[in-house]
């Protein structure tokens, strides 16, 4: 038997990802069985499914800068980022910009193709789907398009309030 060990972010991390789905599930039971809407849930300090999406606009508004610093600032500072276009997992904001610094330079535009949103908290969620990068070659100038999946896991700050990036990972899709 292999022993898996986590590291870092355990609660809104690794094991975010593994109790989503029970947490939702949980939360809509429990929402269901007090006859709460979601609408009711968004009220009391629950982020909604469309506050979550539109983190993915902010993001793509970052890219849109083509300053890798403005991109990073989306991050938690201890984030880790398995990009599409790179083998090399990026765990610290230096190896999120370096990252970003290639990327940019093909003027990427990202467009949500399927987007499934889990609440996990009032600070806490979790954006996964598909999406398409619309990337120009800096030499050539041809145009081609890279279909991937995505998983963006958010959590807020509590110091300032900001939703931040603590998990991404985004891979080209197997099949073309």
């Amino acid at each position: 038997m292999r022993k898996i060990a986590f590291t870092g972010r355990q609660t809104l991390g690794a094991a975010a990802l593994i109790t989503a789905g029970l947490l939702t599930a949980g939360a809509a039971a429990t929402a269901s069985a007090s006859g709460q809407s979601s609408a009711d849930t968004a009220s009391h300090g629950q982020p909604t499914e469309q506050e979550i999406r539109a983190l993915f606009d902010e993001w793509n508004d970052a890219l849109a800068t083509g300053d890798p610093e403005v991109v990073a600032d989306r991050y938690a500072a201890d984030a880790v980022l398995e990009p599409t276009l790179s083998n090399r997992i990026r765990t610290d904001r230096e190896g999120i910009v370096d990252y970003f610094e290639h990327f940019l330079a093909q003027d990427p535009d990202g467009e949500i193709n399927e987007s499934y949103v889990d609440i996990l908290s009032h600070n806490a969620a979790v954006d996964s789907g598909a999406y398409t990068f619309h990337l120009t070659d800096p030499e050539t100038g041809e145009q081609r398009d890279v279909a991937a999946r995505y998983t963006f896991v958010y959590e807020k700050d509590p110091a300032t309030g900001e939703w931040l990036i603590v998990n991404h990972h985004s891979s080209a899709m197997p099949e073309g």
